[in-house]
């Protein structure tokens, strides 16, 4: 049987750039691990390569690296990028994802709908919300 670990990301950024926090939704034998945790202040779409980051590091200390990985995102730029193994402007970024990913025995990725990514969602906007009452 194949272990498989699914593993959720988004990012909410309020201004360009500005306040940015990630959501991360890890499902592991039907069990939800949820975490949402700021970001430095960036653009949207650094955010998102942030929030993906971020999630394959709590993957990995939460579980190691031995285990099929389902990535989801809704970020198209993120999810394309990762299929073309190339970016323009998020190179860098990019090639630290690839480089965590690579650690793995295998990382499906998939762009899912922002709808099909709720949790993730929630967990980033709740986040942004409680950091700009402050």
């Amino acid at each position: 049987m194949i272990k498989l670990i699914k593993l959720f990301t988004d990012a909410a950024t309020k201004g360009n750039p500005g306040t940015s926090t990630a959501g991360i939704l890890i499902i592991k034998d039907g069990k939800q691990f949820q975490y949402a945790v700021s970001l430095p202040d960036s653009s949207n779409h650094t955010a998102e390569f942030l929030a993906a980051l971020t999630g394959f590091q709590y993957v990995e200390k939460l579980f190691g690296n031995t285990e099929t990985l389902m990535f989801f995102s809704d970020s198209r730029i993120v999810t394309e990028s990762i299929d073309k193994n190339y970016s323009k402007k998020y190179n860098d970024l990019l090639m630290q994802l690839a480089a965590l990913q690579a650690k793995f025995p295998l990382v499906i990725t998939q762009w899912i709908p922002e709808k099909e990514n709720h949790g993730a969602h929630t967990l980033a906007t709740q986040k942004l919300h409680s950091i700009l009452k402050k």
